[in-house]
C-alpha cells in the first residue's frame, strides 16, 4: 500500500497538478473530520488517515480541527506515522515547532523512499518561504504611501461625499527623502527596500546579523534603537516566535521621532498594541499602517476611531500569483519528503537537529 498525504486544507490552484505530483509514490486524502476528536481518532487501523505519513496544512483548517498547538503535535506524534508537516505560509505561528522538536528529529537508511525511512519519534516542519515576498512587500509599500500622503482618508472622504473634508495637505507628507527602517531583512524586507529605495528613500536595517545580500544603500546599523532613532517609517518584517513577542513596546515606540509612522505586515503580537494606541493618542506616532493584529480577526475598535490609519484585514500576501507559488512549494516539500525522507524549506528551529541527523 502506497502511504498516504493528508490536505489539511483544500488547494486553490494547483489541482490539476496535484495527482501527476503524487501518482505512484503517495496516495492523497482530504480532512473529512469537523472537530479535533474526529481528527486525532481517524489516523488508527480503518480510519479515514490509516497511512498516512505527513500533512499539507493550511491555516484554514483551523476552523474544523484547531491549531496545531502542542496537545496536537503529541497526540499526531503519539497515535499516527505522521512525520512531516508542509505548511502553506511563510508564516507558522500556528503550529507548536517547540512541540515538534521535543519529540525528536527524523532519520532515514541511505535508501530514497519514505518506505525504507526509519522515524524517531517527532514530526518536522517546512514552511513556503518567498512565495509571496512580492505580494507582502507591495502592499507594505502600499500601506506606506497611504499613510504618508493620507490616501485612506482621502478616499473615505470621497466616499462619504465630503469631497477632501477633512484632507488637510498641511499634514501630508512626501515619500523621497524619508528614512525607512527596516525590522528584518529577509526575502520581504528585502524587496520591500528594493521598491522604496526607487523613490529614492534613505533605507536604513537591523536584523540578528547584517544582511549578505544586502545592496550598498541599504546601511546596517547595530540596534533596535538605533533603528528607531532614526527612522522617520519603522517597518517590521520578523517571524512571531518567543523571542519577537513584544519586540517593539513603549520603549521602541518612544525612541521614534514623534510623528513617525510604523507599518506591520508580519504578525500582529510582535508589537505592544496598546503602546501603539496610547502613541496615537497623544500624536507621537502620526499614523499606522496595519495588515496584522494580535486577536485576528478580532480588531481592537479604538484603532477605527483614528482616521489616518491604514488597516487591512491581513491580506497583504493574498495574490493569485502568490497563492499557487505557496501551493506548489508546500505540495513539493511534501514530495520531497515522501521520495527521500526529508522535505525541504524546514523551518529554522528544526534545520539545526536535521542537519546533523543521517538524512542528509
Amino acid at each position: 500500500m502506497l502511504p498516504r498525504v493528508l490536505l489539511c486544507g483544500e488547494l486553490e490552484y494547483v489541482q490539476d497538478e496535484l495527482e501527476g505530483m503524487f501518482q505512484g509514490i503517495a496516495e492523497v486524502v482530504h480532512l473529512v473530520s469537523e472537530s479535533r476528536s474526529h481528527f486525532l481518532s481517524s489516523f488508527g487501523p480503518g480510519g479515514p488517515y490509516e497511512g498516512t505519513v505527513a500533512v499539507y496544512r493550511h491555516n484554514k483548517s483551523s476552523e474544523f480541527i484547531g491549531k496545531f498547538d502542542a496537545s496536537l503535535i503529541h497526540a499526531l506524534a503519539d497515535t499516527s506515522m505522521v512525520r512531516w508537516i508542509a505548511h502553506n505560509g511563510g508564516g507558522y505561528d500556528e503550529i507548536d515547532v517547540q512541540a515538534c522538536k521535543e519529540r525528536g528529529n527524523v532519520r532515514s537508511r541511505s535508501e530514497s523512499t519514505v518506505a525504507n525511512c526509519v522515524f524517531a519519534p517527532g514530526i518536522m516542519v517546512s514552511n513556503t518561504p518567498r512565495a509571496n515576498e512580492d505580494a507582502t512587500a507591495t502592499a507594505t509599500l502600499y500601506l506606506m504611501l497611504s499613510c504618508l500622503r493620507q490616501f485612506s482618508m482621502a478616499e473615505r472622504s470621497l466616499r462619504s461625499g465630503t469631497w477632501r473634508k477633512p484632507y488637510n495637505a498641511a499634514q501630508i507628507h512626501d515619500v523621497t527623502g524619508r528614512t525607512l527602517g527596516i525590522l528584518g531583512l529577509g526575502g520581504i524586507g528585502l524587496r520591500f527596500a528594493h521598491l522604496a529605495h526607487a523613490f529614492p528613500m534613505r533605507i536604513i536595517y537591523f536584523s540578528r546579523r547584517k544582511a549578505e545580500s544586502a545592496p550598498d544603500w541599504c546601511e546596517y546599523v547595530s540596534s533596535i534603537e538605533e533603528l528607531c532613532k532614526q527612522a522617520d517609517v519603522l517597518s517590521l518584517h520578523v517571524p512571531l516566535n518567543q523571542s519577537t513577542v513584544g519586540m517593539i513596546g513603549e520603549k521602541e515606540i518612544r525612541t521614534l521621532r514623534r510623528g513617525s509612522i510604523l507599518l506591520n505586515t508580519s504578525r500582529g503580537r510582535i508589537v505592544d498594541q496598546e503602546a501603539v494606541i496610547r502613541a496615537l493618542e497623544d500624536g507621537h506616532l502620526s499614523s499606522v499602517g496595519l495588515d496584522v493584529y494580535p486577536d485576528e480577526p478580532r480588531v481592537d475598535p479604538r484603532l477605527l476611531t483614528f482616521p489616518r490609519c491604514t488597516l487591512l484585514p491581513h491580506v497583504g500576501g493574498e495574490t493569485a500569483e502568490a497563492w499557487r507559488r505557496k501551493e506548489l512549494k508546500a505540495l513539493g516539500n511534501l514530495k520531497a519528503f515522501v521520495l527521500g525522507g526529508v522535505g525541504e524549506d524546514i523551518v529554522p528551529e528544526l534545520k539545526a537537529g536535521i542537519a546533523h541527523s543521517s538524512t542528509l
